[in-house]
């Protein structure tokens, strides 16, 4: 008990807060056995894509190709960050975004003092396109999963509804890391020294891990069931563990803290709904299917996520949508993943992200970090809601 951290306990508290709303009757049973059903898939993914990126980076996959990187960009900061934040986009995209913000975050830093960079331009590559990038795929965001189960649509389907947000969210993104923490003002050289090629400990590892992340991406695309996709790549990595190296298999690979959060929220945020707060993001969000209701559903998803975090604004918003208003929902969908950025609190993946930050004694100024999120977030959300104005 005396090794669980702070976000530990928060995760363990809103399991027994949930449990404790269903045995005193505050929630019904049949309410939540609703949401437990509708999340049990979820959970299943979640186990399957965490398991699968932890060993993918043990395999070294991250670290050769953050190196690479490094490497083509050949001293120029300007390829650098090209390269730094396609990358950064692409994990988010397919691996999740707790991916980018856990596993590629020490990655990143870990390059920084080799090649001679300050850490906080690739810090906060990784944060910011954790959350930014997390628009394309169902696979993205937890919340992204959510919102397909409502529109009732396929990966190639949501991907083609959502490509303009998510082309708008990254390029705002960018233009946001350039001007505030890469370019030569804020980064304070004019080159780095691209560091030399890592040597990979095991290539068979490397291999197998690797093809796994791209059977993977190829299983989603073919619109193949998410879960599955993800539990048969995650067993293949495993399994090539067991044979070459089994000392890194170990149960701290399951992320216990992920699924007992998200079980717990999908028990506290159904019974708060029927106390007040489901009239509360009613009021905010209004009956309106698109033009200002868009805009009032993101602004309202975007606040609410910077309050209280952005799994629990996505729910709490869902549930005054009516069925059938797909614009509202996907513009809610934008303002809880691009707008969560404005607090250190805004996802778990930040949460997350600052934890590492902490371990790698970064020091983020947290006064830049708000007032720059904030600006992302009001001028991101725009930008992705008009995107999905104009393409509906």
């Amino acid at each position: 008990m005396r090794r669980l951290g702070v976000l530990d306990w928060i995760s363990v508290g809103l399991l027994a807060l949930g449990l404790l709303f269903v045995v005193t009757g505050l929630l019904p049973a049949a309410a939540a056995r609703e949401s437990v059903d509708r999340i049990a898939p979820l959970l299943l993914f979640l186990c399957g894509v965490v398991v699968l990126a932890e060993l993918t980076k043990e395999a070294q996959v991250f670290d050769v190709v953050a190196t690479r990187l490094a490497i083509v960009g050949r001293g120029s900061y300007a390829v650098l960050f090209v390269l730094c934040t396609a990358f950064a986009s692409l994990v988010t995209i397919f691996l999740n975004l707790d991916t980018t913000a856990v596993l590629l975050t020490p990655v990143m830093l870990a390059l920084a003092p080799r090649a001679e960079i300050a850490p906080m331009p690739l810090a906060m590559t990784t944060v910011w396109l954790a959350n930014t990038a997390s628009l394309l795929l169902p696979v993205s965001n937890l919340t992204n999963l959510l919102a397909v189960s409502r529109v009732a649509s396929g990966t190639r389907e949501f991907a083609a509804r959502m490509w303009a947000p998510a082309l708008a969210a990254v390029s705002v993104t960018m233009a946001f890391l350039w001007i505030f923490y890469w370019r030569r003002g804020e980064r304070g050289d004019d080159r780095y020294v691209p560091p030399p090629a890592p040597a990979i400990a095991d290539r068979t590892l490397f291999a197998v891990a690797a093809a796994a992340c791209v059977v993977f991406a190829g299983a989603i695309l073919a619109g193949a069931p998410i879960e599955a996709a993800a539990l048969v790549a995650a067993v293949a990595v495993v399994v090539a563990f067991v044979r070459r190296d089994r000392k890194r298999l170990g149960w701290g690979l399951i992320p216990w803290r992920l699924l007992v959060f998200v079980t717990g929220l999908f028990l506290v945020v159904p019974t708060l709904g029927r106390f007040g707060l489901e009239s509360v993001m009613s009021t905010i969000i209004g009956q309106d299917g698109a033009g200002d209701g868009a805009f009032r559903a993101a602004a309202a998803g975007a606040g609410l996520s910077n309050v209280v975090n952005n799994l629990p604004a996505y729910v709490a918003g869902e549930q005054v949508i009516p069925a059938g208003h797909h614009v509202p929902l996907l513009s809610l969908l934008i303002g809880v993943n691009l707008g969560a950025v404005a607090t250190p609190w805004g996802s778990l993946a930040t949460l997350l992200w600052f934890e590492w930050c902490r371990r790698w004694d970064v020091r983020v100024p947290v006064g830049k970090f708000i007032l720059t999120g904030a600006g992302l977030a009001v001028t991101g959300v725009a930008a992705a809601v008009t995107a999905l104005l104009l393409t509906a």
